[in-house]
């Protein structure tokens, strides 16, 4: 009898744990999407020669023995972009923001395609120590932007 008790006390303390912050699969809750004006005011030039991909799709941050992946999910307006990066833009002690970076077809004439057949990933890792005090993640595109918040 008591061992009974002793295993569904272990799998009840189990399950609780799953749901606190000290689980590191929930270090990042899901991602959040926010729609930005393009701005037509004197651009700057830009010191990477690719583009912002139109639209952040998806936003993952998966944990890591060492740290965690950011790994965004890129929607392009047709085939063919390639090369993508997250680019860090802004670093301060709690937030991180990247942009989704990639270089344009050469084909001028490529496909539109489905969504699905159009896009792109892009990921980097960071380690514990570039994961200090940071409390959110943010994915910059052309048409939005996509942030994950630590719980």
């Amino acid at each position: 009898m008591t061992f009974r008790i002793l295993v569904a006390l272990v799998v009840v303390l189990g399950l609780t744990g799953c749901a606190s912050r000290l689980n590191p699969m929930n270090w990042f809750g899901t991602d959040r999407e926010e729609r930005i004006a393009v701005q037509d005011g004197a651009a700057q030039a830009p010191v990477d020669p690719r583009t912002l991909v139109s639209e952040v799709a998806r936003l993952d941050v998966d944990p890591m023995p060492t740290g965690a992946i950011v790994r965004a999910v890129g929607l392009p307006p047709r085939q063919g972009y390639w090369e993508a990066d997250l680019v860090l833009v802004s670093q301060d002690d709690r937030e991180l923001v990247f942009e989704f970076r990639v270089f344009e077809p050469t084909d001028p004439a490529a496909r539109v395609g489905p969504p699905r057949s159009r896009e792109i990933v892009a990921a980097t890792s960071l380690s514990r120590y570039d994961l200090n005090g940071i409390r959110s993640i943010t994915v910059i595109g052309q048409e939005n932007r996509r942030s994950v918040r630590r719980n």
